[in-house]
């Protein structure tokens, strides 16, 4: 399952995040991460409208190790990141309109994070949330001792 949305105004945004609402809900994700991956999604997105004046989402069912996933991936032609360093960090902002919340929420958000950035040929984020299992709490609590 993989959904291409291309986003070039506010309409673009909401559709994309209904997307991946929707893409969510059918791979089983429980309500929480629904509302996550809709969150970031309408970040990235809305980062693309405010930034780049257009730009892509993609959504695709991912899987690795035996697990499934939903990646996002947005992809601009925008002007780039010139400081990446300080655009990951919790309160920057460019003072356009925003909190300075966007990039570090998607990490947060997400299980992994990765970005690309070159100023003047535009930003790739891809970030994926995992379905899961019963048994990863156990997993967890495992890891930490």
């Amino acid at each position: 399952m993989n959904e291409t949305c291309h986003i070039s105004t506010e309409a673009d945004v909401y559709a994309a995040a209904g997307m991946a609402r929707k893409m969510a809900r059918q791979m089983g994700f429980s309500q929480a991460d629904v509302a996550r991956i809709e969150i970031v999604v309408r970040e990235l997105a809305s980062n693309i409208v405010r930034y780049a004046e257009g730009g892509k989402i993609d959504l695709r069912e991912a899987e690795l190790d035996h697990r499934r996933g939903l990646e996002v991936e947005s992809s601009d032609r925008g002007p780039g990141i010139p400081d990446l360093e300080l655009a990951l960090q919790d309160g920057y902002t460019t003072g356009h309109q925003g909190l300075g919340s966007g990039l570090p929420a998607v990490r947060r958000l997400m299980d992994t994070f990765e970005i690309w950035t070159e100023v003047g040929q535009g930003t790739r984020v891809r970030a994926t949330r995992w379905l899961r299992r019963p048994t990863d709490w156990l997993r967890d609590l495992w890891r930490r001792d």
